[in-house]
Formats: structure tokens, C-alpha cells, sequence
């Protein structure tokens, strides 16, 4: 029988090199992903393979380096920046005396901490039990017991059995709760497309500084840090825009790289506001000399909600960490195609605005034109 060693906060990093360009980068989100989980980096180990090792990932050597590492930095947790398999991880822990988390077991770790409303509650808890269910196999061998007993005897169900129609009787319910939700979410979007209102969401990489921007642009008083998923659960302001009028914008949860598949699904409802989006204010950290491959991640991710249509409007954040100032590119037909601004001093704040304006003023004449056929429309078929 194996029972999961305790964890701790003092954690070794783990990230191994199968040929990716990237290392450094990884290897500093880890660390950026582990201080927001609420970890203390002590030690890192790194290694260079040509394909996993099929029992405990990183190979024979590279866990005896591992567990030298607990022993002489005193870690109670380790973290590697890939997805394992229930046995590996399993295995890993039997070796090394210690909890193993793995890149996509620390995402949702730090979606449970930062979630706040109800629906982002049932959203991780549906994320973490998508994730249980694939480590109830073979992960934890004391589930294949049969349970015994007084009162406990009866038709023969293992412990793995009760716990994975427990499992599958919530992930039910949790998705029958999410999906009310998002009916109801959909009435409230009918409602303002009826409207001229222009409907603008905030999307980007995580910590690219869109609730920063969202504060900024509304006054909206929503959490805002310099650390990874700082805010997860969308929220939704009218802003006032000069020669445009009232404008709805809302902020959503922040990307990443890799970003678990069960997550993505248990957010959905709270991703719909971008793809029911007029306009998306794709947020671009331009300080990070990783932005171009956090643009195409945010990318596949769009495109994996199916969001990749949707206009975009690049906002270029972040110019007081460099050397550019504030202003718009426009494309070759004369749309503003990208705003150069910083959302933590305001410098561009501006131009934003009069970028908006104009979105908003070509939704309102792309409405009236299409009211106008219509009534002509109309008209010709009363003629006859």
C-alpha cells in the first residue's frame, strides 16, 4: 500500500530540456507559478533528455540528483514543469519520500486558491475532480482494495470503484450546475447585442497586466499583482467612452502554456465572454522578450474556444519597462490595429479610448446600414 507522503511549501523544481528553444523561459514561469501557488523555490534541477523516462520521467541518475537536492536544501515537495502520468508520479514519490506535483496539478492548485465566486469555485472543483479521475487507476494502489469490516461487508465494490462513481456522480452535478449558468450567462449576452452597445473583453497571457488595464479604463477596484492568475473569475463594467457612449468590458481569466485541457473545458462558460465579444483587447506584456510565443499561445488558445475570429485590437502594455512610447499602428486599410500604452502609469490611456471609439462607432454604422436594408428590404416586399 502507498500513502502520499505530507507536503510542505520549500519545493526543488524540476524542468528537463527535450530539445525546446525556451528552457530559461520555462524554467522562470515555474518559479513565477510556484511563488503563486504560495511555494519557497529552494533548489532547481535540470537535465537534458531525448525522450521521457516511462517510470519516473527524469530517469534513474536525475532522481537520485533530485533527492540529493531535498536532502541538502531540507524541500518537502518537488515540482516538475511537465505532465506526468499517474504512475510516474506514483513512482516518483516512492522514491523520493516526498509530494510530487506536477506543471498541470500547480495550475489547478493556484486556480483553487485565487478562485472567488461561486461559478469559478465550481469551475476548479470540476477541473480537480476531470484531474483525479485519470490518477484513481493505477495511481494510488490502496483504491483496489475491497472495503471490510463491520457494516462495510456486501455485493464486493473495491474502494477504487465507490471512489470513481462517487467522482462521476459530482463532475455530473458540477456540470449540470455550470451549465445553468451559462444559459443564464447567454440571456444576459441576447440581451445587450440587442443593444448598439459594443461588447469588448479583455484576453491575453497571464500577468500581461489586464486587470491592471481593466482598473484603469473603469475604475473597478479588481485584484490586481505582479504574479501568475492573480484574478480568474470574469467581471464586466459599462465604460463611457467619448463620442461613443456606453461600452461593456469585461476582464477574463489570463493564459498559459500548456494550459490543462480540463481547465479549459471547466471555464468555458467563463471563456464564452470572449467569444461573444465585439471586440477582443488582446493584452501583450511588450517588457517580456517571450512575448511573441505568449501571443501565439494566447492564439491557440482562442482558437481552441473557438474565439479565433473575433476582432482583435493588440494592446501593447508595459512601455514604461522599455524604451517605446505611447502610440497606434494602423493596418493597410487605416483600422488601428495596435496601441502602444502603459496601463500602470496611464501614458496611451488616451488613445485606447479614441480606439474604442472608433470600434464602437463602426458597430453602430454597420448596424444602422443593416437596419436600413432591412426596412428596404421590407418595403420592396410590401410593393408587390
Amino acid at each position: 500500500m502507498h500513502e502520499r507522503p505530507a507536503s510542505g511549501e520549500r519545493a526543488v523544481i524540476v524542468q528537463l530540456d527535450f530539445g525546446q528553444v525556451d528552457v530559461e523561459d520555462q524554467l522562470e514561469e515555474l518559479r513565477l507559478l510556484t511563488e503563486s501557488a504560495g511555494g519557497l523555490v529552494v533548489a532547481e534541477v535540470r537535465g537534458r533528455r531525448h525522450s521521457p523516462d516511462p517510470r519516473t520521467f527524469a530517469g534513474k541518475g536525475k532522481v537520485d540528483e533530485v533527492a540529493a537536492m531535498i536532502a541538502a536544501a531540507d524541500a518537502q515537495l518537488v515540482i516538475f514543469n511537465h505532465a506526468l502520468s499517474p504512475v510516474q508520479q506514483r513512482n516518483l514519490e516512492q522514491s523520493l519520500k516526498c509530494r510530487v506535483v506536477d506543471r498541470n496539478s500547480l495550475i489547478l492548485d493556484i486556480f483553487a486558491l485565487r478562485a472567488a465566486s461561486a461559478e469559478g469555485k465550481l469551475q476548479v472543483e470540476l477541473a480537480q475532480l476531470e484531474h483525479l479521475a485519470t490518477r484513481l487507476v493505477r495511481g494510488w494502489t490502496h483504491l483496489e482494495r475491497q472495503r471490510g469490516g463491520i457494516g462495510m461487508r456486501g455485493p464486493g465494490e473495491t474502494q477504487l470503484e465507490t471512489d470513481r462513481r462517487l467522482l462521476g456522480n459530482r463532475v455530473k452535478l458540477l456540470k449540470e450546475r455550470l451549465g445553468k449558468l451559462s444559459r443564464q450567462r447567454g440571456v444576459q449576452r441576447k440581451a445587450r447585442r440587442r443593444g448598439d452597445v459594443l461588447n469588448v473583453s479583455l484576453v491575453g497571457y497571464t500577468n500581461a497586466g489586464k486587470s491592471t488595464l481593466f482598473n484603469t479604463l473603469t475604475h473597478a477596484g479588481v485584484y490586481a499583482a505582479d504574479q501568475l492568475f492573480a484574478t480568474l473569475d470574469t467581471t464586466s463594467r459599462k465604460l463611457w467612452i467619448e463620442q461613443a457612449g456606453n461600452i461593456v468590458i469585461s476582464d477574463t481569466v489570463g493564459f498559459i502554456r500548456d494550459l490543462p485541457h480540463s481547465l479549459v473545458d471547466a471555464f468555458h462558460a467563463t471563456l464564452e465572454a470572449a467569444v461573444d465579444a465585439d471586440l477582443l483587447l488582446h493584452v501583450v506584456d511588450s517588457a517580456s522578450h517571450a512575448r511573441d510565443e505568449q501571443m501565439a499561445e494566447v492564439g491557440r488558445v482562442l482558437e481552441e474556444i473557438g474565439a479565433r475570429d473575433v476582432p482583435q485590437l493588440i494592446v501593447w502594455n508595459k512601455i514604461d519597462l522599455t524604451e517605446a512610447s505611447a502610440g497606434v499602428d494602423r493596418d493597410e486599410y487605416g483600422n488601428i490595429s495596435r496601441v502602444r500604452i502603459s496601463s500602470r502609469t496611464g501614458d496611451g490611456m488616451e488613445l485606447l479610448r479614441q480606439a474604442l471609439a472608433e470600434h464602437a462607432r463602426a458597430k453602430a454604422e454597420s448596424r444602422r446600414k443593416a437596419l436600413d436594408e432591412a426596412a428596404r428590404l421590407a418595403q420592396s416586399d410590401f410593393s408587390y
